[in-house]
């Protein structure tokens, strides 16, 4: 019998999480069938409820239904505790409702298929929104030297950071009090999406540093070609969004996916 997913979005017809999941389905030898839900915004609970109530086992959930998602479930994981948002919901066989986040684990498994290791780096993070939130937890596990956390609002930056402080060494605060060097300099802000850039100082990155943008395109975003331009290697976030992905798809069928070649086929699509 075929076991039945979907990503919940508004809107959602963007969406790859349904050729991603049916690649590794293939890849595996699992039978589920994944389709995009467009999701009432006043009623994502309502939808999550239809969709079990006609055969749903689990789902994704993207902007703007994280945090519903998250106050809907039965039982959290300790890193969707921490992130107060979750993307990943399990229907387990009682009935109830889990709920993950596998952002965070995505990203830190696209560093290291990258070659970057974050135990001991000095990692700066651009954002203090929802993104940013839910890389925290995985990062800080990573042991880096430092994690610094830069937006726009310093007090939002900085009260981020006291959530995560029992975690690892930790600090919030604004652009202006940026100063380098940063072996790792992740981009959480949305300003890709409008072709802006932070203010940023130009002394930012260590040698060999990794310029990293949660966004992706067809070609480099405004960031990345800002940091290459200075040193730094650049890394966009497609390959995070294939391993979120592989990591929601063990949590429901217990296999995990070969993410390369998935990556290399979505690569070539765009």
């Amino acid at each position: 019998m075929t076991d039945r997913y979907c990503v919940f979005g508004h809107p959602v017809g963007h969406s790859k999480s349904p050729a991603i999941h049916a690649a590794f389905a293939k890849q595996t030898g699992e039978d589920i069938d994944y389709t995009a839900i467009e999701a009432p915004l006043d009623d994502f609970v309502g939808a999550w409820r239809a969709f079990v109530a006609e055969g749903g086992r689990g789902a994704n959930v993207t902007v703007p239904f994280k945090e519903e998602a998250f106050r809907l479930c039965d039982r959290l994981s300790e890193r969707a505790s921490r992130a107060g948002a979750v993307n990943t919901l399990i229907l387990a066989d009682d009935g109830t409702t889990h709920g993950d986040t596998t952002d965070g684990v995505g990203l830190v498994r696209d560093l290291k298929r990258q070659g970057m290791s974050l135990a001991g780096a000095r990692v700066l993070v651009l954002g203090a929104g929802g993104a940013v939130r839910g890389v925290l937890e995985p990062l800080l596990a990573e042991s880096p030297a430092s994690l610094v956390i830069a937006n726009r609002t310093a007090a939002k930056a900085e009260a981020l950071a006291a959530d995560f402080r029992d975690l690892g060494k930790i600090r919030g605060g604004g652009f202006d009090d940026l100063a380098g060097p940063f072996d790792l300099v992740i981009n959480g802000t949305s300003a890709s999406l409008a072709g802006d850039l932070p203010p940023l100082p130009d002394d930012l990155f260590a040698e060999g540093a990794t310029a990293y943008d949660m966004m992706y395109g067809a070609e480099p975003t405004v960031f990345l070609q800002w940091a290459t331009e200075r040193g730094a290697h650049g890394v966009d976030g497609l390959g995070m969004l294939v391993e979120q992905a592989a990591e929601s798809f063990f949590q429901w069928r217990g296999k995990r996916p070969d993410t390369a070649p998935v990556l290399e086929m979505l690569r070539c699509s765009l």
